[in-house]
């Protein structure tokens, strides 16, 4: 699905990272994990053509992502920024059918399919009752679940996803998990970001520890993280602890 062959990316006259190979197959879902100010959002944004690469390659379904247009980049990539604020009073509904622009001509309207799939997304994602509600006047966590709707409206092959639960309260970030899980198992392939190395363990298959301009390590969550691990990625320490059915959890230890 996605191929990234020793991609160095960054701004004009900086670059961030370097030498950053990975694959990401269909139905898989890879979580990169890094502190602030470590590249994932550049990353993110190289690999969906907003930001030009300084090196490497990057094929999407074994196609060149410099080959692609804007219009077939959105129709198979979807992108949920981190912390996007609202600035139009758009209702709720109508902020998530702009998901459906990419599938439209250019003079055309959403149609009776588009609000259908609109709604089912909302639904999905528990807020099928703020439809009607302006997006400038919901919390910025239901904002948050607002953009993850949006992008899913666009029915992705691959789903990127920048910190997709920061805002959320406890229960809202394990719908989003959820969802996830449940859009890995349909096919559709998803890359997120977290600062949580739990939510690898509960919803990818693949985690990408990044840090230091580069990716330190790639593999399966119960390989890639550990206290040591974390200990370089994040410079505190931190326990990981097995709760049986292959299943962990992290627990940091806080310095007296």
């Amino acid at each position: 699905m996605l191929k990234i062959e020793s991609l160095s990316f960054g701004f004009p006259g900086r670059t961030v990272g370097r030498e950053v190979s990975f694959a990401l197959g269909a139905g898989e879902a890879m979580c990169v994990l890094g502190p602030n100010g470590g590249g994932k959002t550049t990353l993110f944004r190289t690999i969906l053509g907003l930001l030009p690469l300084h090196a490497g390659k990057i094929l999407f379904e074994d196609t060149s992502l410099a080959s692609l247009s804007r219009g077939e980049i959105a129709r198979r990539m979807g992108y949920v920024p981190q912390g996007n604020a609202a600035y139009f009073a758009f209702t709720v509904r109508d902020f998530v059918l702009m998901g459906r622009t990419a599938h439209l001509g250019v003079f055309s309207v959403p149609g009776r399919n588009d609000r259908e799939l609109a709604e089912r997304v909302l639904e999905s994602l528990g807020i099928g009752a703020l439809a009607e509600r302006p997006v400038t006047e919901i919390s910025s966590g239901e904002r948050q679940l607002a953009l993850v709707a949006r992008a899913l409206a666009q029915e992705p092959r691959l789903l990127v996803l920048d910190e997709p639960t920061a805002s959320l309260d406890f229960g809202n970030q394990i719908r989003v998990l959820q969802k996830i899980a449940a859009l890995t198992s349909s096919g559709i392939s998803i890359l997120f970001s977290s600062h949580d190395p739990d939510h690898a363990f509960l919803c990818a298959q693949r985690v990408l520890l990044l840090g230091e301009g580069r990716a330190l390590e790639i593999g399966a969550p119960a390989e890639v993280i550990r206290a040591d691990s974390l200990k370089r990625l994040y410079g505190v320490s931190v326990e990981v602890l097995p709760l049986g059915d292959g299943r962990h959890t992290c627990l940091p230890r806080l310095s007296p």
